[in-house]
């Protein structure tokens, strides 16, 4: 028989840029001396926003969780394109900006709404026979990639101060924002890169409900089993 604690279950963490998912999971387990922790979907270092843990028995979850629908916002630089698609890489390409207003960029969001066959970046954690395409783009190798089935519910920009647009996006698991940056800067003949993320909601989690970790990581066991989400309530997430 399932044996649940008032430990198992699922917190709800605004994660800070600069550290990775994986350090996010690992300075909460090694402050509580937790044994089992995950992460439901991984954000990229400079990323922030929504970052669902799931802990002891509620990692039997995670694939579940991972598996939902996405929110995000951000901002997009456009001239200038990049390896990484993001401002994390090396620049690639600099180019002049057209004239461009805000509806005109609206125009150009349309092509990407519903079903697209996505190509992952090289500066990714997508294995190739086991091996993270970021290791081998590293070393200056670029490998053929296999598409992903991704879907776009929603992409509008809400402003635009050349050569920045902030944007908000609702998409699948699985898709790449960035890889949206890179195309449409491609699309405006100028080039572009993802400036900003930040996650705003995945299924039914929602950033606001989401504590910072730098919160959590000053908590006492009594106050984190206190903002746990019990492994018994998290049906209501599905």
């Amino acid at each position: 028989m399932l044996q649940i604690t008032a430990l198992d279950g699922a917190l709800v963490v605004d994660k800070p840029a600069g550290c990775t998912s994986h350090d996010v999971v690992d300075r909460v387990r090694r402050r509580f001396q937790l044994k089992k922790v995950g992460h439901c979907g991984t954000l990229d270092p400079n990323a922030t926003g929504l970052l669902v843990l799931v802990l002891g028995q509620a990692t039997r979850l995670s694939e579940k969780f991972m598996a939902s629908d996405k929110v995000y916002e951000g901002d997009i630089k456009l001239g200038e394109s990049t390896d990484s698609y993001d401002v994390d890489g090396n620049l690639t390409g600099s180019l002049p900006v057209p004239p461009l207003t805000l509806e005109q960029l609206n125009a150009e969001t349309a092509a990407f709404i519903g079903d697209q066959h996505q190509m992952p970046p090289m500066v990714s954690a997508v294995k190739i026979k086991g091996v993270p395409l970021y290791k081998l783009a590293r070393k200056g190798q670029e490998v053929e990639r296999t598409p992903r089935l991704i879907h776009i519910y929603s992409f509008k920009f809400n402003a635009y101060t050349e050569p920045v647009a902030r944007f908000r996006l609702a998409c699948t698991k699985g898709t790449y924002v960035r890889t949206v940056a890179h195309e449409l800067g491609q699309k405006l003949g100028c080039g572009a890169h993802l400036l900003t993320l930040r996650r705003l909601a995945s299924g039914k989690f929602n950033v606001a409900e989401a504590h910072t970790l730098e919160t959590i990581l000053n908590w006492s066991e009594a106050e984190l089993t206190r903002n746990v989400i019990p492994f018994l309530q998290l049906k209501r997430f599905e």
